[in-house]
Formats: C-alpha cells, structure tokens, sequence
C-alpha cells in the first residue's frame, strides 16, 4: 500500500493514529506504537549551526501515544552512508537543502543523518520494507528523510515567531504562554513542546497523529503526549546566532557581526563568506580554502589600482592554477574587484569548489563555475 498515494476517499476510511479504541492490524497503514510523530527543531547559538534566520531539522520521531518511546529497533538496518543513499535514488536536492538545514552542531551532519535513521527512523511501522512493493533496498530510508524535510518546511518557526514580534535577542526575554501563542496562530488549537537549556530556547518540537503511513498519510496537528517543555513560564531567552539581532543567513560559526554588512566594498579588515544558492554557507579560512564549522578567517583587503589585494595571516592571497590561495605558494598578489558586492577575479564572480564543504572539511575553492559546487563570496566588514 505505501508505495502508491491513496485516495482522499481511501485516508478517510483509515485510523487516525492514536485514536483508535481497537488493535489495528495492518501496521503499512497504520503507525504503531509509535503512533505521534514529533517533527523536531534545533536553535543553535553556541556554536551556531544553520541560517541566522532559520531554525534547523533535528529529526522525526514516533513516540508512543502515552508519552513514551522506541529506539533503534533494527540494528539489520543501521547506516553511516545516509548522503550515499540519498544520491542513489537521485535525490541530490534533498541532500542540498539537509546540508543547510539539518546541521550537526560538531559540523558531523552525516552522524546525526544516521543517528537519526537508526535511533527513530527504524521504529517507523509503515517504514518496514515489507510494506512496501517491490522494495528496494534503503528506499525507506530515503522516505524518512524526504518525510522530514517535508514536514520542516512547512513548520518556518522563525517566520512564525518574527510575526508575533519574537525575534533573537541578546536582551530581551519572553514567556512560554507568548511563543505558544504565537505558534498556535499558525497551528489553531494545538500546542508545541518548548525545549530550554539555562532558560534559553533551543528546541520547538511539533506534534502530529497520522492518517494512513508516514510516506503518504495525512499528518493532523496534535497536542504533546505527555508533558516534556523544559521552559520557565517566564525570562526565556531567545538569543541570536550571530550575536546580534538576527539578520542575513549564515552558517559560520564564532562569527560576530561587523560594522559593515555583506555587499559593502572590500576594505579594510573583514571576512569572506561564502554563499550557497543564495544562503550563507560558512566562509574562507587563511588558507583560502571553504568550510562550514568554525572561526572565519579575517582578510585585509588593500585597495590596488582599479581593485584591491587580499591577505591573510598566511600570506597574500591570488587564483595559482585556478584555485583561490593565500600563502607561500602565491608569488603575486591577484588583484580583485568587488561586482554587485561579490568577489570577483578577472571581472567573473562566479567560484566553485568539487564538493559542498560540510563542517571543518576544508574545500578547495576555484575560480570559475566549471566544478560542481558553485557559490559566491561576500564581504563582511570588521
């Protein structure tokens, strides 16, 4: 059954998990015992992980309807390769937006990918692979998190909070009555589980009951299984990833914000970030190289001629066989130009690198767009 969508008139005819006052048999349509599922979120400020206006994935999990839970209910199914799996079914969309949105704070995103499959994903009745027809290997896999992601786009927890005025701040404090109200607008009638750590917000997590499988049910709004929010009533600090008042994504970590923003002309002392289909995606290190986790390297830019030099505390930076380099190995400073505030070499803004940087794995980054990644370099003044 879950490998094809059921009709309208097919889901509302099945159980809504939770709610039924007789066993279910069928557990391809019905999800039990873990019968709620709990989209959860991260906010990450120290360090930061994810967009500075966007909350990030932290799993999807089915718990019991009493509060309780399974986990890791298959060790015949436990995977390390979660990015390889992905590609395998063609999913390479999937697998870019979870390397922006669901972060590990440690930058190891493919260990919380696993962790999350193992610990949750395989306690997911309809995700059986008896439940589906011709399965193929890992296909429930690749459900798990297209699930997921599904679901946390259409939970923006930021959005939502800025629009009832709850936005990052390193002053000010709100109630756990103003953030349930303010996600109650959006979801009527249900409340959300408040996760704090010291008094400051860190995890939103969504309740559903389910209409037919995981795949292809019905997810309906639910209240909490049990009483778990980790929140005063009051003095809930909600505070900014980029220590200030929130603003333009970034996913760099120990980066403050400078006096002059992204965009502005390249001078003096600042950092190059790096962006990624339009989203802050860590930034260069001194050796001119990209990741994600970390301290951004901080670059003097001099103005030379009609543009302007690099240097880090490598050593001046240039393009050495195409690829962006700061150091020894550079013999003549490149001279570059800013253009619609994005780095530019020889009058093209367009860089790549071979592979999306994750974490503190270092990309090398090249001129050009002729490798797979490309992205794009902004300043961000000091």
């Amino acid at each position: 059954m879950t490998s094809s969508i059921p009709s309208i008139r097919t889901l509302s005819k099945l159980a809504l998990s939770c709610h039924n006052t007789t066993v279910v048999e069928n557990l391809c349509c019905f999800n039990a015992p873990g019968g709620q599922l709990l989209q959860t979120q991260f906010w990450d400020t120290a360090p930061a992980t994810g967009p500075d206006n966007s909350w990030t994935i932290h799993g999807l999990w089915p718990d019991r309807c009493d509060g309780t839970y399974e986990s890791n209910c298959d060790s015949s199914r436990v995977y390390t390769n979660i990015s390889s799996i992905l590609k395998s079914f063609g999913k390479t969309e999937l697998l870019s937006y979870m390397q922006t949105y669901w972060k590990d704070y440690q930058g190891d995103d493919e260990t919380l990918w696993g962790h999350e499959w193992s610990k949750h994903g395989t306690c997911v009745s309809t995700l059986e692979p008896e439940c589906y027809t011709d399965h193929q290997p890992t296909e429930e896999v690749v459900d798990y998190f297209q699930k997921t992601v599904d679901l946390f786009k259409s939970l923006p927890s930021y959005e939502w909070l800025a629009a009832a005025g709850i936005t990052p701040s390193a002053s000010k404090t709100y109630s756990t009555k103003e953030i349930q109200d303010a996600l109650a607008a959006k979801r009527p009638g249900v409340k959300v589980t408040l996760g704090c750590k010291s008094s400051t917000l860190n995890e939103i997590w969504y309740h559903y009951d389910v209409r037919g499988s995981v795949q292809t049910g019905e997810f309906v709004p639910s209240d909490p299984d049990g009483t778990k929010s980790t929140c005063p009533a009051s003095g809930i600090k909600y505070l900014p990833k980029n220590g200030g008042g929130g603003g333009s994504p970034t996913t760099s970590t120990s980066v403050p914000t400078g006096t002059s923003a992204p965009g502005q002309p390249f001078n003096g002392r600042g950092y190059l970030n790096v962006k990624l289909d339009g989203t802050g995606k860590g930034c260069i290190i001194s050796a001119g190289t990209w990741y994600t986790t970390g301290t951004c390297a901080t670059f003097t830019a001099a103005t030379s001629g009609s543009g302007f030099t690099l240097t880090s505390s490598k050593g001046k930076c240039g393009v050495v066989s195409s690829v962006l380099t700061c150091g020894s190995g550079v013999s003549t400073a490149t001279i570059f130009s800013a253009v619609d505030g994005e780095l530019a070499a020889d009058g093209n803004v367009a860089w790549s690198a071979d592979e999306v940087a994750s974490g503190s794995t270092q990309e090398k980054v090249y001129a050009g767009a002729d490798h797979d990644s490309r992205i794009s370099i902004v300043w961000q003044g000091l």
